[in-house]
């Protein structure tokens, strides 16, 4: 469905369900370092993602239709998609889930630019405003604005630049090749298990181990059930069913609430502690979130950015919904 003519109900519902994946993709932190003390880093990915293709492979058939470029566009979405969870798995277990959770928030920051650069649409003031906001609450959250960086924030660093890479590169393959959304996911999770096994078995052969046994390892198991239904398959389908109907910043802004979420979860799964000064920084970021759900002016494009083409969509966007408009 062209996003000029996307029904009011249905931005809701995209709305409502980037906050939902805020919720889960928050929890994911802490039951993915749950699932680290049984399971290796690239073992985890391979089966936490091969099972989430194998469930979605029914939808594939829609790639006979699609063309070369599209599929470089899906499977190249995929390698990015690869990159972030190598980044994101690796950097929890070497960090706090708290500190990821804090520090992932800053793809906020960076997807305005981004999207500036790859779609030419310039950010409204308001988003920008909500952008600073969920920066300064980031900086809160990180220890007071005193963070000791290791390499595990390192690597949770590299995972913000390229969630904000990957929302704007994903919007411009629907731009080019609208696929269905299930089909993306598909393609997307087959990317990381196979990347995954792959740089195991050529790289890091001792992540490569047996599977825990279904007797005796229920937390285990229950992790990897919840990371496959929740933060997998709902998250990743409602992530690009929305960006099919948004902009990059709004659903960057909108799922900003995703440090305050992990947040919470660390310090009741967890028991990380989590100071005043810090819950202040969640505070902000939700109210950055909120704040991404106001009707935005219009949007101008980049300067020097091209008129639409016939049936092209166009760099503005209507207030407040992200919905493309003629020019």
């Amino acid at each position: 469905m062209p996003a000029s003519t996307t029904p009011k109900r249905l931005l809701i519902l995209s709305d409502l369900m980037l906050l939902a994946v805020a919720i889960v993709w928050g929890s994911s932190y802490g039951v993915v370092k749950g699932a680290l003390a049984f399971y290796p880093v690239l073992g985890l990915l391979a089966l936490r993602f091969g099972i989430t293709f194998v469930i979605l492979s029914p939808a594939l058939a829609a790639l006979r239709q699609a063309d070369r470029a599209a599929l470089r566009g899906v499977l190249g979405t995929g390698v990015l998609l690869l990159g972030i969870f190598l980044c994101e798995t690796f950097g929890v277990l070497l960090t706090r889930a708290a500190n990821a959770a804090f520090l992932i928030s800053l793809c906020v920051v960076l997807t305005p630019l981004v999207e500036w650069l790859l779609l030419r649409r310039r950010p409204a003031r308001l988003e920008w405003a909500a952008v600073a906001l969920s920066l300064a609450g980031a900086w809160l959250l990180a220890g007071d604005g005193a963070l000791a960086f290791n390499p595990g924030d390192a690597l949770i660093l590299a995972a913000a630049a390229l969630r904000a890479l990957i929302v704007c590169a994903t919007k411009r393959v629907m731009r080019a090749a609208p696929l269905p959304t299930l089909t993306m996911t598909a393609v997307q999770s087959g990317v990381v298990a196979a990347g995954s096994a792959a740089v195991a078995l050529a790289l890091m052969p001792a992540q490569w181990q047996p599977l825990p046994a279904l007797a005796g390892h229920g937390p285990f198991w229950g992790s990897v059930l919840y990371l496959v239904l929740a933060c997998t398959l709902f998250a990743f389908f409602a992530q690009n069913y929305a960006i099919r109907r948004s902009s990059p910043t709004r659903v960057a802004l909108l799922m900003g609430s995703e440090p305050a979420f992990g947040a919470l979860f660390a310090s009741l799964w967890l028991g990380e502690r989590i100071s005043a000064t810090a819950w202040a920084g969640g505070g902000l970021i939700v109210a950055a979130s909120l704040l991404a759900t106001v009707r935005f002016g219009k949007a101008q494009p980049a300067p020097g950015a091209p008129p639409a083409q016939d049936g092209a969509p166009s760099a503005k966007l209507a207030a407040g919904t992200g919905q493309e408009t003629p020019a």
